[in-house]
């Protein structure tokens, strides 16, 4: 089978991780292979804020468990060491499906170097707060975006589980 289908088919959502950081050339690759996500008209609408500084980590996750209606010190991350978080220009009609894709292929590309990854959700409610958009300020990100996902990051504490079994009728043909 090609290596990128193997990929497809083995890849799963990682819930529990290691504390250990991953490697800059790593994060680098997959930080790549978001950029190369295909999307509505080439229009490139998505932009990816890599979080590898632990404070901004840990406020995030309270930001996100507080969206949850979470009690304080819930980590909805898992314990990810490192998140990518994935945000789309509102004014392009594709950019939701454009930010899934990019979310798509750095899941891919981390499980392809050893890396876990879960997506993560609320990216939306956190960048639609007056504290997201201060963080975006503070990048000196300007504009009307809208998150689209996180995807948590780091070494898989434990081996990952085997695929579920495909539903029955995923697939119609018309010939």
């Amino acid at each position: 089978m090609a290596e990128t289908l193997k990929i497809l088919e083995t890849r799963r959502s990682c819930r529990a991780f290691k504390q250990e950081l991953i490697e800059e050339e790593k994060l680098q690759l997959i930080i790549r292979a978001g950029t190369y996500a295909a999307s509505g008209m080439g229009k490139q609408s998505p932009i990816i804020i890599a979080v590898t500084n632990k404070e901004m980590r840990d406020r995030i996750s309270a930001m996100n468990a507080k969206i949850m209606g979470q009690k304080e010190g819930f980590d909805p991350f898992y314990g990810a060491p490192e998140m990518l978080i994935v945000l789309a220009a509102k004014d392009v009609p594709t950019h939701v499906y454009d930010g899934s894709l990019v979310i798509g292929n750095i899941m891919n590309a981390a499980e392809d170097l050893g890396v876990g990854s879960c997506w993560i959700h609320r990216a939306k409610e956190e960048f639609e707060s007056e504290e997201g958009k201060e963080i975006l300020r503070s990048l000196g990100i300007e504009g009307e975006y809208e998150g689209i996902g996180h995807v948590a990051l780091g070494y898989a504490a434990s081996p990952a589980k085997g695929p579920a079994a495909r539903k029955e009728n995923y697939v119609y043909y018309i010939r």
